[in-house]
């Protein structure tokens, strides 16, 4: 079942249009979206080496510009539409024992935290909910989304076929990983 997908992914990882598609997925992920960005950024960067510095930018770039409209969503609307995105993923505890380590360690946690594959949406929203100054959001999300994508480009960069032929060679054990990371990520806010 996942070869199929990642082969298409693949494919349209070469497409002239699929920057686009990652710069969107990478947006809503930020704000609203549960898909991570990565599943376009690793392989669009594996077929064309030569971009791959740009697709981080662009990735890291619309990831912070989504972030912003997370922040929005706590700030402005987290009664109406902040509230419908934790019922909608299940977020609520996650959120209740972040919100009491941001009110205390705000903006390190927002770097530390924004640098792992956990739903960045929770950062943002949650750093509008508790009115984090606008500037010091912004300067951690950059720092923390750059950071983020930069690790993978530069993984990519020196270990780009080793890193191909490992995700083709075992795709299960790969997808399996990321998903141990993601979990574990989500974990950590009840231990923080």
């Amino acid at each position: 079942m996942l070869r199929p997908l990642y082969n298409w992914i693949l494919r349209r990882s070469a497409r002239p249009d699929a920057v686009w598609w990652m710069a969107g997925v990478s947006f809503a992920e930020s704000s609203f979206f549960p898909l991570p960005p990565d599943i376009m950024l690793i392989p669009m960067c594996l077929a064309e080496p030569k971009k791959l510095w740009r697709y981080t930018n662009i990735c890291a770039l619309a990831s912070l510009f989504g972030g912003i409209l997370g922040y929005a969503i706590g700030f402005f609307l987290f009664d109406s539409v902040g509230r419908l995105l934790f019922d909608l993923y299940g977020l609520w505890d996650a959120y209740y024992g972040f919100q009491h380590s941001f009110n205390t360690v705000g903006p390190w946690l927002l770097v530390l935290k924004g640098v792992t594959p956990i739903p960045y949406k929770l950062l943002a929203i949650t750093a509008g909910i508790a009115k984090m100054d606008i500037v010091i959001f912004l300067l951690c999300s950059v720092v923390a989304r750059f950071s983020r994508y930069y690790i993978i480009a530069v993984l990519l960069h020196f270990y780009g076929p080793q890193v191909q032929r490992i995700i083709e060679k075992r795709l299960m054990l790969v997808t399996t990983l990321l998903v141990v990371v993601v979990v574990g990520g989500l974990l950590s806010f009840k231990l923080v």
